[in-house]
């Protein structure tokens, strides 16, 4: 149900892929609380996905942006203000990628060109969007920007490999230039650190399935899903959350302060007593 709550704001997301990227559904939940949007990627993501039927529902304009790219960064910005007609309240950063996970490269066995290809989507693209926006002025005052992270940049899961230092660099940035965005425009950083998702990206990562079902098991409301995340983005590109910056904010059912939960240790219990 919508409620309207970004009425008459203007924003940029980036990422939305396919049905299962939670940036599409981030896009569809803004347009339906009143939003205006402009919608990117990478040129190579908008040939491989379906972004075009995302563009149609929401009947929103696809600016192409290599989010590496400081110049695709600049055209992105000045291209959305002309088309919608203002300064930008919100933005959600929804990128992330690994060589090394693709190639199956074990984390005692990385690639460093891979690493630093990963970094430089996943992370650093981050900070040249803020850069970018920050410098063109781009984001309205009390104007809200989100990153998607994972809890793998607190704690370890082996086959997340090089991407857990991805998204621990994109926390900093988030803490860094959350303070320096807050002091000029009052502008908000956050990042959402969300359950297991099961996405086109997500399902790459080696034993994908079974670690949901594990985070599913730990977590005492299970996973959250696609759906209310994008809904929690919305809360966050409201009004309602003006003074909230520079947080990492877990949106799990609970997973990150569980330590074990009755049904672990239910499963664990009946394997004894074989």
């Amino acid at each position: 149900m919508a409620n309207n709550l970004l009425q008459g704001k203007k924003g940029i997301i980036f990422g939305a892929l396919d049905h299962k990227s939670i940036a599409w559904k981030v896009a569809l939940e803004a347009v339906q609380n009143g939003a205006k949007i402009v919608l990117t990627n990478a040129p190579i993501a908008l040939r491989m996905g379906s972004i075009n039927e995302l563009a149609d529902q929401c009947n929103a304009e696809v600016i192409p942006a290599d989010a590496t790219s400081i110049s695709d960064l600049e055209n992105l910005f000045d291209a959305s203000m002309k088309e919608l007609n203002g300064k930008i309240d919100f933005v959600l950063h929804s990128i992330g990628m690994s060589v090394n996970v693709r190639k199956k490269r074990a984390y005692t066995d990385l690639n460093y060109d891979f690493l630093m290809k990963g970094l430089d989507v996943s992370a650093v693209s981050f900070h040249k969007m803020l850069q970018v926006a920050f410098k063109m002025n781009a984001i309205s005052d009390f104007g809200s920007i989100l990153a998607l992270t994972y809890i793998a940049a607190q704690r370890t899961f082996p086959d997340y490999n090089d991407m857990a230092e991805n998204k621990s660099y994109l926390e900093s940035i988030a803490r860094s230039f959350g303070y320096h965005y807050g002091k000029k425009n009052n502008v908000r950083i956050n990042t959402i650190s969300q359950s297991p998702t099961i996405t086109t990206a997500g399902s790459g990562v080696s034993g994908f399935n079974a670690f949901f079902e594990y985070a599913n098991t730990i977590s005492p409301m299970g996973n959250a899903s696609a759906e209310d995340c994008a809904k929690y983005c919305i809360t966050l590109f409201s009004d309602y959350t003006k003074m909230v910056t520079m947080q990492n904010l877990f949106h799990d059912g609970g997973f990150s302060s569980t330590g074990v939960s009755q049904d672990i240790i239910d499963i664990v219990q009946s394997k004894l007593n074989k």
